[in-house]
């Protein structure tokens, strides 16, 4: 092999590639169904702390999916000042490579990857595992990934009732209007906890806390609710794991014990939720091993960490999608 070239693609391209709702589920589902079959290989990540956690740091995640024949590492700042400087939060660079080889095959702004991937395993999670019915999504946080999370759900269940909440109101209402132009429905924007999140049938916490705190109300949760928490520090109350009927994770190990950061960080550490309580990871049941939801009556949480084989999945889509269009550039590595 004389020469090796890589498929380069930045954000102005990832943009004109305009993946639709159904190519981002299909990748993510596809992904978390092999992991279920034992096809995948996800290292749990590792982080980079320049100076302080308060501050910001770097997320490392490794991932390969060999039904794709593609292994992949992905490095996403988490910054949550950023938005002073005119910054998203997280930023972040997705390189693939082949597995046979290690010859790198795509270096890709992996920024909105991060993005759609998290929004899409929130979705694809409902779609398996909240009720058929559900028709009103309270939704707490406007990261980047909060978009993905809301237009993929009501995509999936198109609501008649979406209900967000942040702590900044101009981050709220300037995420609550490109709601509504995008999803062409009403969106109500809430200037508290309890008026987004209580009775709803889906309820989504994606803060961004600068420690613990328990913000998220278990009497809030109405039975047959689907809860998902992902944020980075958690704003659980303890007790809400002994309302749920299933409990389910993306990795255990990721969620397990001796990983910092988490949503149900301190239900692990002090041994609440074990592998044994645990009811699936979710491949599991998109695999079909598992069933998901079954009863209308089952209250089900399901806390995803992200995976680095979604990241590459959706990566590998974009790639493919951008040779067929014409899109990217071809960058000399050897």
């Amino acid at each position: 092999m004389d020469e090796i070239w890589i498929d380069y693609l930045n954000a102005p391209d990832v943009e004109a590639l305009a993946l639709s709702n159904d190519e981002i589920l299909d990748a993510v589902e596809t992904c978390l169904a092999a992991q279920g079959r034992g096809e995948t290989v996800i290292e749990p990540r590792v982080h980079l702390v320049p100076e302080s956690s308060d501050k910001g740091h770097f997320n490392v995640l490794r991932g390969y999916v060999k039904p794709l024949g593609v292994a992949g590492v992905k490095v996403v700042g988490d910054f949550v000042d950023n938005y002073k400087q005119g910054l998203p939060s997280e930023l972040a660079v997705l390189n693939l490579f082949d597995p046979e080889n290690g010859v790198p095959k795509a270096i890709i702004d992996a920024t909105a990857i991060t993005e759609m991937r998290t929004g899409a395993v929130t979705a694809v999670g409902a779609k398996y595992l909240a009720r058929k019915d559900s028709k009103i999504l309270g939704h707490v946080g406007t990261r980047g990934t909060s978009y993905w999370n809301i237009r993929l759900l009501d995509h999936l269940f198109d609501f008649d009732e979406i209900r967000i909440h942040s702590r900044r109101p101009e981050s709220r209402d300037a995420f609550g209007q490109r709601l509504e132009q995008d999803l062409g429905k009403p969106v109500i924007v809430t200037d508290n906890w309890q008026d987004c999140l209580e009775g709803a049938d889906i309820m989504v916490e994606a803060t961004r806390l600068p420690e613990p705190m328990p913000m998220f109300k278990t009497e809030w949760v109405k039975k047959g609710a689907y809860v998902v928490p992902y944020g980075t520090m958690s704003a659980l109350e303890f007790d809400l794991t002994d309302i749920m009927d299933k409990i389910l994770v993306d990795d255990w190990g990721q969620c397990g014990p001796g990983r910092p950061y988490g949503a149900l960080r301190r239900h692990v550490d002090e041994g609440k939720l074990t592998e044994d309580t645990l009811y699936a990871e979710m491949g599991e049941v998109a695999a079909g091993l598992k069933p998901g939801r079954e009863s209308d009556d089952e209250t089900i949480l399901f806390w995803h960490r992200g995976l680095a084989s979604t990241d590459v999945a959706l990566g590998a889509a974009m790639v493919a999608k951008a040779a067929k269009m014409g899109i990217g550039q071809r960058l000399r590595f050897k």
